[in-house]
């Protein structure tokens, strides 16, 4: 890759001066050959395994952001969804294993590992079964451990009796936490039509179908969008797209250069490229602040989903010129606790749960770091995970949920949950209920445009 003179320049102004980084290096890892003939030996193959191909992972992703001066915030791995190894296991073997992936996780130095995970979208094994079970616990017990779990996809519709036990299994996993603001919940989130090359986490796994390793990265760089658009206040919106089109080039060719640099160093084959416009609380790095820059007072006012629309499909343009291999989720992010904008949004009435349910119809992920009060039922929680999937089944995208019931919390209270989580304005569930529905259970079909072949 050949980089120019100009462009070393304008990435050294991103770094320095628009907080510009790589926001997670992922290494994936399939697991599928750690089976033994007893539980205990197939968590000794998985710790080995892990610790082996991961042993440089820290150290090699510091070493290039030395050398290139250019920050990695996160390292992290990815493993096959776990429950694949789950079968004929009990609940105190699967949370036994989610303590080794906390030990591995633990041992190698990375942030988080992700992959304690479950497809269930049509129906559910014996070893999601037991994983599902084991969450909570597993959850709470664990610090670096993340989890997800697929309850829909186009294809297959979504499985209502698993929305309706995750749920139950999302209020248990807040209990278990109560003293820590029911913080195990944002290391889980439910997909529909989860991607298996996705870096970022609470929801990273290694798909099935990937390579025995892989290298994942993800770029983010709202700040540098926001600076881009600040220098041309009066352009159109179609020089706006146009704009962050060509930032989201420039921002995913520093970060592919550093990821192919980290494959090679690591003697793994390169994956993709994902690049998503992740906020932090850090000043002006916020996609809220984005949306209000291209001409909305505040974010969740009418417009919002017009302008998060546009931004969203330059971003997947630019990101697309640049590399060939864009995966992941590449788009943007809209978690409420990470993202100052957002914050005041909601603690302005500006910007609303249903709003951000709106918002996810044309964004990269779903609802996201949502804070709900702990009284909330679990039927409620099941409602509000099958609405999100169902914008994902008939869109033919991603869509996800990360909602943290918070003990003893009430709507408008403000709840720390500190570091890169930041904070979330705790927000109100509508009062009326969705028991019935959720008793129900069975599947809601896939959609006629499932039916492509």
């Amino acid at each position: 890759m050949n980089i120019g003179f100009n462009e070393i320049q304008e990435t050294i102004r991103m770094v320095r001066m628009e907080e510009l980084d790589i926001r997670t290096i992922t290494l994936g890892i399939n697991l599928m050959d750690c089976a033994g003939d007893t539980q205990e030996a197939m968590r000794t193959k998985v710790y080995n395994k892990i610790t082996s191909s991961a042993a440089t992972l820290t150290q090699t992703a510091e070493d290039i952001s030395q050398e290139y001066g250019i920050p990695i915030a996160n390292k992290r791995i990815s493993v096959t969804p776990c429950s694949l190894l789950l079968g004929g296991a009990t609940k105190e073997d699967a949370i036994k294993l989610a303590e080794t992936l906390d030990a591995a996780a633990r041992d190698t130095g990375v942030d988080f590992i992700g992959g304690f995970s479950a497809m269930v979208h049509k129906g559910i094994s014996s070893g999601d079964a037991i994983l599902l079970e084991a969450l909570p616990e597993a959850l709470s017990m664990t610090e670096r451990v993340c989890a997800s779990v697929s309850a829909a996809t186009t294809k297959a519709g979504i499985n209502m009796d698993a929305v309706s036990r995750l749920g139950h299994i999302i209020k248990r996993a807040a209990e278990l936490t109560a003293d820590n603001n029911g913080l195990a919940n944002a290391k889980f989130v439910v997909f529909c039509n989860p991607v298996e090359d996705n870096p970022f986490m609470a929801g990273a796994f290694h798909g099935t179908g990937e390579a025995d390793k892989v290298l994942n990265v993800g770029v983010s760089g709202p700040g540098v969008v926001l600076h881009a658009l600040k220098r041309h206040p009066d352009a159109d919106l179609g020089e706006v797209s146009d704009i962050i089109k060509r930032t989201a080039f420039k921002i995913t060719r520093a970060g592919e250069l550093m990821a192919r640099e980290a494959a090679d160093r690591l003697n793994v084959p390169f994956g993709i490229m994902d690049l998503s416009l992740a906020p932090t609380n850090a000043a002006n790095d916020s996609v809220a602040e984005i949306l209000e820059e291209i001409g909305l007072e505040r974010v969740g006012t009418h417009g919002t989903i017009a302008a998060l629309a546009m931004m969203n499909d330059a971003v997947k343009k630019g990101g697309a010129m640049a590399s060939s291999y864009v995966g992941g989720l590449s788009g943007a992010f809209i978690p409420v606790s990470e993202d100052n904008g957002m914050i005041k949004g909601v603690q302005d009435g500006a910007l609303s749960l249903d709003k951000l349910e709106g918002m996810t119809s044309v964004c990269s992920v779903g609802l996201d770091m949502i804070a709900v009060p702990g009284h909330v039922e679990a039927a409620s929680l099941s409602g509000l995970i099958a609405d999100e999937m169902a914008i994902g089944m008939i869109n033919k995208k991603t869509t996800a949920v990360r909602v943290i019931p918070v003990p003893g919390a009430n709507e408008g209270d403000m709840i720390e949950f500190g570091g890169l989580l930041g904070r979330a304005p705790v927000m109100g569930l509508n009062p009326y209920k969705s028991d019935k529905m959720m008793q129900r259970g069975g599947r809601i079909p896939a959609p006629l445009q499932s039916l492509i072949n």
